[in-house]
């Protein structure tokens, strides 16, 4: 049996992880978008704080993910074994891209274009919601766009720790020793992600010519 019948024989738990899988995902870019936007709009005129802020992001991207799963769980109110962890685990890997675009794509607007707005009697508030946020929304997308790539590989690992999807199939395939079931998870999640991928780039390509 190959991993395309082991998919069909499976169908219906197959679907049950692809959408334990995407509800990780989508709750932990949910709190990373909750967190990175306001705090890289909030960073981009402190430098300082930016450095310190972005190195702390950079730190959490080096702790392999299976450790970082290890370390939240002892951690009270956000820890223990389940979607929890996991999914705050995800939102700090996600922090990084969407904190670090977030920067880049509003301090890139050009001087001018602020300079004219401001003569135009706009306030601080007018210009961040009217010109730099439609101006940078490109590059804050290629940030999103990364960091939701990334969740999707890396909750596999997510089933490591009871939080369910498709990487249960993978644990499950390399407990057998069998890497038909190990791609059964494998190869759907590669899936999930160039889809993913490949939507939010058109949306992403969508917003620059306009």
């Amino acid at each position: 049996m190959n991993w395309f019948d082991f998919l069909l024989r499976n169908r219906s738990e197959v679907l049950a992880r692809s959408v334990e899988h995407l509800g990780l995902v989508a709750a932990s870019m949910g709190i990373a978008l909750l967190i990175g936007l306001p705090l890289g709009i909030a960073l981009v005129r402190r430098e300082q704080a930016q450095r310190w802020v972005l190195g702390a992001a950079n730190i959490v991207q080096t702790i392999p993910s299976l450790a970082l799963f290890g370390f939240l769980i002892p951690v009270p109110w956000i820890g223990g074994v389940g979607a929890s962890t996991a999914i705050v685990a995800l939102a700090l890997y996600a922090l990084l891209p969407i904190l670090r675009n977030t920067c880049t794509g509003i301090a890139g607007v050009d001087p001018a274009v602020i300079e004219a707005a401001r003569g135009m009697g706009m306030t601080e508030r007018q210009l961040l919601w009217q010109v730099q946020l439609p101006l940078a929304a490109p590059v804050l997308l290629a940030g999103i766009r990364v960091a939701t790539v990334i969740s999707i590989g890396v909750a596999t690992i997510a089933a490591a720790i009871g939080a369910g999807g498709l990487g249960v199939f993978i644990f499950r395939g390399v407990a057998m020793v069998n890497n038909q079931v190990i791609l059964a998870g494998a190869i759907p999640a590669a899936l999930l992600a160039v889809v993913v991928d490949l939507s939010l780039g058109a949306f992403q390509r969508s917003l620059a010519q306009r």
